[in-house]
């Protein structure tokens, strides 16, 4: 029998829109190619979805978090609901629980969502996600994009060429 997770979670910025470094513009807010119709997939199946997202540049003053809700805002428009949207708003050198590779936010999304951490994926393009996944006790599947180092790519255990193919594993069992 094929196995679905509980929750899916991706990363925002290279994985489910273009990545604008530091963005606080809504407008900016452009899916990949394929983002809606693979959220859609899952949700049909009954998969819940969600969003873990690093925002630095709230820290950094650089976007305020008023910014980054009106893009995560833009973003359902343009994606549809999802379950849960984790952000951080933390500096790398912050020390958080919560800022990718650390697993809080993939924590944070399951138990707000009663969902084991064994039964939840964690898609992004950057290692830090994939860490994240892992430390959390997820499973992480990476989607390399031209930003993802070739390092990351050799590195992860699972991975996709792109969003579509991902989400086809997932439902298919493979993850």
């Amino acid at each position: 029998m094929r196995r679905v997770p509980g929750l899916v979670l991706f990363d925002r910025d290279g994985t489910l829109v273009r990545d604008f470094p530091y963005n606080g513009n809504p407008d900016w807010i452009r899916p990949v190619d394929g983002a809606r119709e693979a959220l859609d997939r899952l949700r049909s199946h009954g998969v819940r979805t969600g969003v873990v997202t690093n925002q630095s540049g709230v820290a950094r003053g650089l976007i305020t978090a008023a910014q980054v809700d009106a893009c995560n805002a833009r973003l359902v428009e343009l994606l549809g609901a999802f379950d849960t949207v984790q952000v951080c708003p933390h500096g790398p050198d912050d020390g958080c629980a919560c800022r990718k590779p650390a697993p809080g936010m993939v924590l944070t999304a399951c138990a707000e969502l009663g969902v084991d951490p064994a039964r939840c994926v964690v898609i992004g393009d950057v290692a830090a996600d994939i860490e994240a996944a892992t430390s959390a006790g997820a499973v992480g599947i990476l989607v390399p994009t031209p930003v993802t180092r070739r390092q990351e790519v050799a590195a992860a255990a699972r991975r996709a060429e792109d969003l579509a193919t991902a989400v086809d594993d997932v439902l298919a069992g493979r993850w």
